[in-house]
């Protein structure tokens, strides 16, 4: 059942969601080459207590860590780890939410590791370009598949693949409701979108195929071809003139 979200219960989320912005904004500043990804995760877990707000993830079905950290090939839910060490050229996804006050803000951003090739930056920017031509078709009246066509669409186009297993989500108390958001399609199909839903969006792109397996750690999701994906995600409120980002400094 999906929950429509009061302009108060927005509000709030609002403020989460400018927690997990700014944490995002200032790992950007941290991903080096020699940085491993369990510096990243500590990081972010110091600055989430700092801020007044505690870690979405950690304990989340047992997941152990604050962030999901996913390098190269890796499509989402990485474990950070100490003997992960980022290299140049590499790609990484990281994805982060937090609690405050009892509500939720979920966000993801793909960066670059120093200088990464011409083909995993235009991965990274027609991903990121996805997201927000997918955020446009949330609007009061479309339908929820609409956001997934649009998604799909523009990635094929340039011969990349939508990662089926995984989907953005409905969030609010709870750091996944409904509905389930795909990244992928028939227009004019699903439910009907309306003013209060709050959606996390979040393609997952793969530069192959499409196929993803999981990992024996039970969490990191990587490509079967092992080529690079990326991953972007926003949490919005669908309003009665559009959409607002509420993961956003």
């Amino acid at each position: 059942m999906v929950q429509l979200k009061s302009q108060a219960e927005i509000d709030k989320m609002r403020k989460a969601g400018a927690i997990v912005a700014q944490v995002l904004q200032e790992i950007e500043e941290l991903v080096k080459p020699g940085v491993s990804t369990a510096d990243l995760d500590l990081f972010a877990q110091s600055r989430t207590k700092e801020l007044g707000a505690k870690p979405a993830f950690k304990g989340y079905h047992g997941f152990p860590a604050t962030l999901c950290v996913s390098v190269n090939e890796e499509v989402v839910h990485g474990i950070p780890s100490s003997k992960r060490i980022l290299r140049e050229g590499d790609v990484v996804g990281i994805d982060f939410g937090v609690i405050l006050d009892g509500w939720f803000g979920d966000s993801a951003r793909t960066f670059p590791v120093g200088k990464i090739s011409a083909d995993a930056a235009k991965l990274l920017e027609v991903t990121e370009k996805s997201l927000f031509l997918g955020m446009e078709e949330a609007r009061s009246g479309n339908h929820l598949f609409d956001i997934g066509y649009a998604i799909q669409k523009y990635v094929e186009s340039f011969g990349y693949s939508v990662v089926r297993e995984f989907v953005g989500h409905g969030i609010g108390r709870s750091l996944h409701e409904d509905p389930q958001v795909p990244n992928f399609g028939i227009k004019g199909k699903g439910l009907i979108l309306k003013p209060g839903m709050v959606l996390a969006i979040e393609p997952m792109i793969n530069a192959g195929k499409p196929d993803v397996k999981v990992l024996a750690d039970g969490w990191t999701a990587v490509t079967v071809d092992r080529k690079l994906s990326a991953h972007f995600e926003h949490t919005i409120a669908i309003t009665d003139v559009g959409y607002e980002i509420l993961t956003k400094v």
